[in-house]
């Protein structure tokens, strides 16, 4: 049995309608599941990047990328190996929970607090996926009302 690994796949296609559906279409149907996906234009471009997050076995991310290859609005598709990769987080705490213990997990987390109301508090961390795994798990003691993740974004080396 092949070892499944995750991986992240970037993706440059023409910024229009339908691309986004005709490339989850293509992890549907072949039964592929898109564990993050990110989508944003690439400024002072007709592009956009798609950033996906998969786990399979060499043998079907190769498979993944032939078939992205053959999209026609796909220019570029790339399979990281060496990358730097971030993913961001914003978390909504009860105000009655300790600011200068939440504010210093937060900050070791490259985080800050990004807005402050009368009953809650929204910080934000934006680190490697699995930190901002550790941080999620860490600030559980402070009873989370809300938590928002986004997808990862990744650029090689």
């Amino acid at each position: 049995m092949e070892q499944t690994e995750r991986r992240v796949i970037s993706v440059i296609v023409m910024n229009e309608a339908s691309v986004l559906s005709r490339i989850a279409g293509l992890f549907s149907g072949r039964g592929y599941n898109i564990e993050s996906l990110t989508v944003a234009p690439i400024p002072e471009s007709k592009y956009s990047r798609i950033t996906i997050v998969t786990a399979g076995s060499v043998r079907v991310v190769e498979q993944i990328t032939k078939q992205l290859h053959k999209l026609i609005p796909v220019l570029k598709v790339y399979e990281h190996a060496d990358l730097v990769e971030t993913e961001m987080a914003l978390v909504k705490i009860p105000m009655s929970e300790s600011l200068g213990d939440i504010e210093a997990l937060t900050h070791a987390y490259n985080g800050r607090i990004v807005n402050v109301g009368s009953d809650t508090m929204i910080v934000m961390v934006a680190d490697e996926p699995m930190r901002v795994n550790h941080f999620l798990e860490a600030i559980k003691r402070f009873h989370p009302k809300e938590i928002v993740r986004s997808g990862s974004v990744a650029l090689e080396r």
